[in-house]
């Protein structure tokens, strides 16, 4: 797309040209149509810049103090959510998933790493609604989480009526009133469970997902399909040479798609366990887990290590070019490892 892109200025100035008999009026307009392009391609670099993190201590504590009201468990949680989908809203170029025009209808990379994030907060509020904030199966579901789950699960491309940043704006206004209630001493209707039950069940589903990234992430460069490989296997010889089933790879198209998307989830995580890190603090010294968490953060972090490369580099995996899928998929496969030791952890009595 950009090789189109660089293209296209130099062939409408032709075209007007040669439309107006190269005359002062074909001139003007191909010259604001290239300054038009130029300009979007700028505004498309910038936009394409991925968030910074940041500390989710500080922003806990600064929000605390700015609602006047104590940290209690499951604040860090819920203001990180927060300031998670603000982030999405309010970066760079806004939300571009449902751009229809320049220069968010060109990219490609940020919403996938738009929906590489959407994905987690979308986990993370149906945990909440579902185990977090009830106390057993038997209790009611928090009316305010009841609100904001669906407002995230609504669908990411809709450019209005009603448009996806009005639907995400309600999802952060009703996590914004549980965290009122939440920290609020006169409404204990508001509940956080810090429980190691609460976060195994959301740990379940995370596993899946970190597991799917890292599978699609290696097969850049095509990997064999272990399940065709077993339906061609001939039990009757048990001497016969395996086979290695048809290789598996990730259209070189997607191939960047992919890698962002993972870089969304990432950095999405990354907060989420800090926040985690503070929330279950208390269940996670009780189940000697802190260590499964803090290496879980550390893989994470090196997963958000700053892109050098213009482009998503798909060299082979021991060829002279860098393969930044592979690196990803390393980064991922590690913190999914250390999920299921934290999940083992969780589960002992």
């Amino acid at each position: 797309m950009l090789e189109r892109i660089k293209k296209l200025p130099t062939t409408l100035w032709l075209n007007l040209k040669s439309m107006s008999g190269g005359g002062r009026t074909g001139k003007l307009i191909a010259t604001v149509v290239v300054v038009y392009l130029a300009i979007t391609i700028i505004l498309g670099m910038y936009w394409s810049s991925e968030p910074d993190t940041f500390s989710v201590r500080e922003h806990t504590r600064t929000l605390a103090t700015e609602m006047n009201r104590e940290p209690v468990i499951g604040f860090a949680t819920t203001s990180t959510m927060i300031r998670i989908a603000e982030t999405l809203l309010d970066k760079p170029g806004g939300y571009i998933s449902n751009d229809i025009f320049p220069p968010g209808l060109w990219l490609d990379n940020m919403p996938s790493w738009e929906y590489g994030v959407l994905i987690q907060m979308r986990d993370l509020t149906r945990a909440m609604r579902r185990d977090i904030s009830r106390s057993q199966s038997q209790s009611a579901e928090d009316s305010d989480l009841v609100d904001a789950e669906p407002q995230f699960h609504f669908d990411s491309e809709s450019w209005m009526l009603p448009s996806t940043e009005a639907e995400y704006r309600q999802g952060i206004r009703a996590l914004d009133r549980y965290l009122d209630r939440l920290s609020h001493p006169d409404q204990p209707e508001a509940r956080f469970f810090a429980r190691a039950d609460n976060l195994n069940n959301w740990l379940g589903d995370l596993e899946t997902r970190l597991g799917s990234l890292s599978r699609t992430l290696s097969e850049s460069v095509g990997k064999p399909s272990v399940n065709e490989a077993l339906a061609a296997q001939d039990d009757s010889d048990p001497l016969a040479e395996e086979d290695r089933g048809e290789d598996i790879k990730t259209p070189w198209t997607q191939r960047d798609n992919v890698f962002y998307e993972a870089r969304g989830a990432s950095w999405a995580l990354l907060h989420i366990f800090r926040a985690i890190e503070v929330d279950f603090r208390k269940v996670l010294s009780d189940k000697n887990a802190q260590a499964s968490v803090r290496q879980i953060i550390i893989e994470l972090e090196e997963s958000q290590a700053t892109m050098w490369s213009p482009m998503v580099l798909n060299g082979s995996g021991f060829g002279l070019l860098a393969n930044h899928s592979l690196t990803m998929a390393a980064y991922l496969s590690r913190a999914n490892s250390a999920v299921s030791d934290l999940r083992a952890l969780l589960s002992q009595g």
